[in-house]
């Protein structure tokens, strides 16, 4: 039975069959969702969880920054928040931001509001959701830092609000409940001037151009810094700088991101990062944990 016929009529215009998923990651790798289902609001999605049995699973996407889709696409749902879950308010001195924000719009937003705190989002290429899961951040600040609460729902389609320490949240990760779908969260701001808030973005901006490889094809960093260690580093010092294979290679400029030349399929990519690992581990005894996140089936898994 298709997820199209179980899906309600009212939203059969919100699911598209077979979606090539390269189309809107940043690394342009990677097959197919089986479905992509993009709820506008929390209504919507909780209409199509209520009729989507539970032996079909479901990935959430974000903006596709962190996001490495295997060769052999995805099984069941791929679920991309849009329409008023992706805007932003002001509410009293707390911005309201929803899950399928951008970071870059959220700070933008905030700016525009002379409301600061949040400058350092215009720094992160993903998405609130995304961000709330791994505990993001850069320039010294990590959501966690600023969030009073995320509101979630759960795969029974029940909304709960959780706080930081509720949520586990630590160094780029959290232990929030895997089948947990962020909706929204709820900021802390204080009052700033438009233009000094502006300037200080306008240099993370520029901080992260000259530093990190842009306009290629890349996402964000590849591993996580291991405690006592930066990843680049301990890349680096391995050898591993402008290491390729197939169509991917490790950044020379920046040796934390992996790039597609144009060529790459999803599992050039992934072999790279696990021979980085391999020889990170052998050289220096640091293992590197994966900051970008796979999903899906290699194409021996669906021989």
């Amino acid at each position: 039975m298709s997820v199209m016929s179980l899906t309600p009529s009212s939203l059969h215009h919100r699911l598209v069959a077979g979606k090539a998923l390269r189309e809107i990651t940043w690394l342009k790798v990677g097959g197919a969702a089986d479905w992509l289902f993009e709820p506008h609001s929390a209504e919507e999605l909780q209409l199509f969880l209520s009729h989507l049995p539970h032996d079909i699973p479901i990935t959430i996407m974000g903006a596709g920054s962190n996001l490495l889709v295997r060769d052999g696409g995805v099984e069941g749902v791929v679920i991309r928040l849009a329409g008023a879950l992706a805007e932003a308010r002001l509410d009293g001195t707390s911005i309201h931001a929803g899950a399928g924000c951008t970071d870059g719009q959220v700070a933008r937003f905030a700016a525009k509001q002379c409301r600061s705190n949040l400058e350092f989002l215009v720094g992160i290429p993903g998405t609130i959701g995304g961000g709330l899961r791994m505990n993001a951040g850069c320039y010294g600040s990590e959501f966690r830092d600023v969030l009073i609460s995320a509101t979630v729902m759960t795969r029974s389609g029940t909304i709960i609000k959780a706080t930081a320490d509720e949520m586990g949240m630590g160094y780029r990760h959290s232990n929030a409940p895997q089948d947990w779908i962020f909706l929204s969260a709820e900021f802390t701001t204080i009052a700033g001037t438009n233009d000094i808030i502006r300037a200080t973005m306008k240099d993370m901006i520029a901080n992260r151009g000259a530093a990190q490889p842009v306009g290629v094809r890349t996402g964000g960093s590849t591993f996580a810094n291991p405690d006592g260690h930066k990843a680049w580093e301990a890349i680096d010092a391995a050898g591993c700088r402008g290491l390729s294979v197939g169509g991917a290679h490790i950044s020379e400029k920046h040796c934390n991101f992996l790039i597609n030349d144009g060529s790459a399929t999803a599992a050039d990519l992934e072999t790279l990062g696990e021979d980085v690992r391999a020889r990170v581990a052998a050289h220096s005894n640091v293992e590197l944990r994966w900051e970008i996140k796979r999903i899906g089936r290699t194409e021996k898994e669906i021989v």
